[in-house]
């Protein structure tokens, strides 16, 4: 298998909310952890290093904030020092009530299979949490799809929520 470029991880959507709010979703973990992961250990701002756990399956990730344009622009790197990745958010307005949000995710390691094995997740991984943050967002609602994406992985205390 060979590639011309390493693959990528991408998902977009349209949130109808005005981009200050759906940005703020992003950068506050009191609300990203509504719809994505369960407990951020602080917000994201330029040169921060936070903690993100998904504690229903006892994993969690530091976070190295890299740059954020508010309104516009986040840029992290996680998962590291193992297996250091780049996400970087884009976020744009159309018109007053609505965000277009772009999510990248590249710099996998590893063999060309691999890296298409974890872009491919981490592809399916971002299109739910942006989907959770549609729907927490514009309808107050908590998706739960994070906690039911990998029901047989949940650690005890989460079994039966």
């Amino acid at each position: 298998m060979s590639f011309e470029q390493a693959p990528v991880a991408r998902a977009q959507l349209l949130l109808r909310k005005p981009v200050a709010a759906v940005f703020e979703a992003f950068v506050d973990p009191a609300i990203t952890s509504r719809f994505w992961f369960s407990k951020g250990s602080g917000r994201l701002e330029p040169g921060a290093q936070v903690r993100w756990d998904w504690e229903m399956y006892g994993i969690g990730t530091d976070v190295e904030v890299r740059a954020i344009s508010p309104d516009r622009r986040i840029l992290i790197q996680w998962d590291g020092p193992d297996n250091p990745t780049e996400v970087e958010w884009t976020f744009e307005p159309r018109g007053p009530d609505r965000t277009w949000v772009d999510v990248v995710n590249r710099g996998f390691l590893g063999e060309p299979a691999r890296q298409l094995e974890q872009a491919l997740d981490s592809t399916g991984g971002f299109a739910l949490a942006l989907a959770g943050a549609k729907i927490w967002l514009e309808h107050g609602i908590e998706p739960r799809f994070v906690l039911d994406r990998h029901p047989g992985a949940l650690v005890e205390a989460w079994k039966g929520r």
